[in-house]
């Protein structure tokens, strides 16, 4: 009969183990998350940004986008589907 025992007492203290860390996640997440949150509050605000003295150069809409960038657009979408990068059309490439 001991034996017994001794084997429910290891299976319901693990599991208590288990519970018990689980719970002390939940309550140093909680925590933490009130503690970033009043530092995130009381943080300074930032420094305006200077005006720029000329406005950047703009690249003409025809120069295109470079062909490395283009071999390694369609190198990445014809290796999801299996196909040949030679099968794949890619017919425009817009910037996001």
């Amino acid at each position: 009969m001991p034996v017994e025992y001794s084997k429910f007492f290891v299976v319901v203290f693990g599991i208590g183990v288990v519970f018990f860390g689980l719970i002390c996640i939940i309550a140093l997440t909680a925590v933490m998350g009130k503690v970033m949150t009043a530092l995130v509050k009381n943080a300074p605000a930032p420094a305006p940004a200077a005006a720029a003295a000329a406005p950047a150069a703009k690249a003409p809409a025809s120069a295109g986008i470079a062909p490395e960038i283009v071999a390694a657009i369609t190198a990445a979408l014809s290796e999801d589907p299996g196909v040949s990068s030679r099968g794949v059309n890619i017919t425009s490439i817009k910037k996001l």
